[in-house]
This record gives C-alpha cells, sequence and structure tokens, in this order.
C-alpha cells in the first residue's frame, strides 16, 4: 500500500512539473506590424481567421481612399492575409456606399470554418450592413440586416452555421436582428424588452454549440449617465433570438474622466467581451472600478452550464489596482482554450496591450506577455509603450495553425490621426 502510494505522488509530483512549464511561460509574439494604408487614419479593427490560413481585419479608414472617388469618410476596408499573417494583400473596400461606415465586426463560421461574415454601420448609422464571403473574402454578397429611423450603435456579431445574430444599441434599447437562413433574412427582437434604464452599449455575441446565443453588454444608470455606474450583463436566447434572459454579472462604479480633449467620459468605463469554446463553455472578460472615478481592473469569469451561474470573478492582470485597465477582448477555440487581452497603463502616461492564455478554461494561466512592441517613426510610439488606445475596442482571432492574432489602435490622443497595429503569437 505504501509504495502504491509512492508511485502515486510520484506520478503526481512528475505531471505537475511536466505541465508547470507550460502554464508558467508567456506567450512569444512577434513585434507588431502596421498593416491597413500606411497613410490616413484607421482604428477599431475587427479580426477573423478560417481553417485554410486565411486572416481577416476589417477597419474604417478614415482619409481618402486611393482609387475610390465614390468612397466617403470613413470607408470599410478590408485587408486579408493568405498565410496566417505572414504577408498581407493590399487593403479593398468592402462595399462603396455614398455614406460613412462605421464599427467593423467580422467572423468566421466555426462550423465550415470557412463562412466569412461582416457588419457595419451606414446611412448615418441608421442601416446595419451584412456582408457574406463563401470563398476566403475573393467575392462578397450584401443585405441589410437592419434599419432604424434613429441612429444606432455599436454592432456585434455572432454566427454558427446557418444561425447569424446581429446585436446593436440605441441609447436605452438593445436589439438583436436573427438569421436562420446564412443572412438571407432575419427577425428583430429587444434584448432589454423589461424596459430596465440605463444608457446601453454592447460589448460582442457568441453561439454556442448547442445552438444558444448570448449577448454581453453594459447598460449605464439612468440618473448618473456616463458618471454613474454600470450594469453588466450576459443575455441569452434558446429559441433562435425571439426571446431574451439578462443576468448581471457585475455593477461597477463610475470610471474615471477620459483626460483626453474631447474623449468622451464613458470612453475608459466598464465594459464586457465574450466567447464560447467548442465544449459550449461560456467566457466572460470585462473591466470595473473598484471606486467611483477610480481606475478599472480586468476581470474573468466563466460557466458551464449555459449562463445559469458564473464562477466568483477573478483579476486577471498583474497590474497595481491603482492601474487604470481597460478595452477587454477574448476569443475562445477547443475545449479550455480560451485567450484573453487587454489594455493598461502601468508605464503611465504610456499604454500597452497585454496577453494571457489558458488550456484549461481559466484556472491556471500563462503569464502576461506584453504584446505592444516599439516601433520607430511614429511619434505617439516610445519604448514604454504608445501614448494612447486608438479607439473603443480591438480584436482577437485564432488561426489554422492555433496561434492567436492581435489587431489593435495606437494614437497621440483621442482626436488624432491614428494607426492599426497586428502581431501574432502563441
Amino acid at each position: 500500500m505504501r509504495a502504491l502510494y509512492s508511485k502515486l505522488v510520484f506520478l503526481m509530483l512528475v505531471a505537475f512539473a511536466l505541465a508547470a512549464p507550460a502554464w508558467a511561460a508567456p506567450a512569444q509574439f512577434t513585434s507588431q506590424r502596421r498593416i491597413g494604408f500606411l497613410t490616413g487614419d484607421q482604428w477599431e479593427p475587427a479580426v477573423a481567421a478560417d481553417a485554410s490560413g486565411h486572416v481577416f481585419a476589417l477597419y474604417p479608414h478614415y482619409g481618402k481612399v486611393p482609387g475610390c472617388a465614390a468612397c466617403r469618410i470613413p470607408t470599410m476596408l478590408l485587408v486579408v492575409s493568405a498565410d496566417n499573417g505572414k504577408t498581407w494583400q493590399r487593403p479593398h473596400v468592402m462595399f462603396a456606399s455614398g455614406s460613412g461606415q462605421f464599427d467593423a465586426q467580422i467572423a468566421v463560421d466555426p462550423v465550415d470554418r470557412r463562412t466569412v461574415y461582416a457588419a457595419w454601420l451606414e446611412n448615418k448609422k441608421r442601416e446595419v450592413m451584412l456582408a457574406k464571403s463563401v470563398d476566403s473574402g475573393a467575392t462578397w454578397s450584401f443585405t441589410i440586416a437592419a434599419r432604424s429611423d434613429e441612429e444606432l450603435d455599436k454592432p456585434a456579431l455572432a454566427v454558427r452555421g446557418q444561425n447569424v445574430y446581429l446585436a446593436f444599441n440605441h441609447e436605452e434599447q438593445v436589439w438583436v436582428t436573427a438569421s436562420q437562413d446564412g443572412g438571407r433574412s432575419f427577425t428583430p427582437a429587444r434584448v432589454n424588452a423589461d424596459n430596465r434604464p440605463g444608457w446601453s452599449l454592447l460589448g460582442s455575441a457568441t453561439v454556442d454549440p448547442a445552438g444558444n446565443a448570448y449577448l454581453a453588454w453594459a447598460s449605464y444608470s439612468k440618473a448618473g449617465g456616463a458618471r454613474g455606474s454600470v450594469n453588466l450583463f450576459v443575455s441569452k436566447s434558446s429559441d433562435a433570438g425571439k426571446t431574451w434572459s439578462s443576468k448581471s454579472l457585475d455593477v461597477s462604479p463610475a470610471a474615471p474622466g477620459c483626460q483626453e480633449e474631447e474623449c468622451g467620459e464613458a470612453y475608459l468605463g466598464a465594459q464586457i467581451a465574450l466567447a464560447s469554446d467548442s465544449d459550449g463553455t461560456l467566457y466572460a472578460l470585462w473591466s470595473a472600478g473598484h471606486a467611483s472615478l477610480g481606475p478599472q481592473q480586468i476581470y474573468f469569469s466563466s460557466s458551464t452550464n449555459g449562463g445559469e451561474n458564473w464562477l466568483p470573478r477573478i483579476a486577471v492582470s498583474s497590474a497595481s489596482a491603482d492601474t487604470e485597465d481597460a478595452f477587454p477582448a477574448i476569443v475562445a477555440g477547443n475545449a479550455g482554450d480560451v485567450r484573453i487581452a487587454w489594455m493598461d497603463s502601468r508605464n503611465t502616461p504610456y499604454w500597452n496591450t497585454y496577453y494571457r492564455s489558458s488550456s484549461n478554461g481559466g484556472a491556471t494561466w500563462t503569464d502576461e506577455s506584453r504584446v505592444s512592441t516599439y516601433v520607430p517613426g511614429y511619434s505617439y510610439i516610445k519604448k514604454d509603450g504608445f501614448r494612447f488606445p486608438f479607439g473603443d475596442y480591438f480584436g482577437m482571432a485564432i488561426d489554422s495553425l492555433g496561434d492567436t492574432h492581435l489587431v489593435w489602435g495606437e494614437g497621440l490622443n483621442y482626436q488624432s490621426p491614428g494607426t492599426i497595429w497586428h502581431a501574432t503569437g502563441r
């Protein structure tokens, strides 16, 4: 019996020793590289990857688009890599429109890992446009998924098979328009139909393998507006988007004010991002404060029962509590494979993009990796980081080799021309 016990202890120690380096080692990323046109002004990129080595980055381009006299500011541009991010093709216009195009979203169907969907706002932000490609982005079909008489904001796109969900918000209202035929037709439904008050902001959406749709969003208190507390919700639909139930994951005090000129009061406020893995586990990553007008921190939680119950939140950034953390991003792959990123100002006054990953659903994590790197020739990029995050969000994807792709924006301040950057690693 003692011999058996000793053998079991030995095997456990060996297993731990073998597993520990893989857990502790930080990911290794390429140096950041600028993508898209090298002139103009770009921010808020989205990214997706398919099973054949294509990586797709979609972003709004502020400035004249070469060769497109009909293009307005901004115009949605797509830049594609056919070799998992080693090289990138010349950006091309997604859809020449007579109005500006805003808030890029892009996703690859996780079922066939080939069909690509993209979405954005246009026509004075009163239409949600959906694009679909079945040939790795070479050609696209287009449809208007939703139309409004009033200005909309921040679409969130999620797909699985023939199920396509596009969420968006209008002031206090959160809506989802759903398609069960691959984007040919859509049916709208209001998510917060209980008339819960407060200005709303979309985070992200996902569809699990069972076909349940989920939406992450923030709701600012009506009394305080951008200076009030923020409820962070995950909403679920099990009936193809017809009805939705919502659960609050956290409540954040008011965010610190943005010190940059003309930067919105809620720019550095609480946000929430959401993903699901191939086993149906849900993962949420969000920013929340611990004191009114104080700095935000980054928190993570997961649910293995369709969002009915969530594990207690854990802080995933090693930055001190007085560091401003913002802009959570998350992506998940095979069972237990979850990857997260965010920006923070621990090197104040400079910001950086940080990354961690877990192979066991968030039970343990790799050490942090600083993904953003120094690039000479840009006044707002120093060795300690970049001067200011450019855009309200950025994108992550997992490619056909299992590597992570991050695409984010950097600038001198909120108003200055900025640039989008790419890095990949594992």
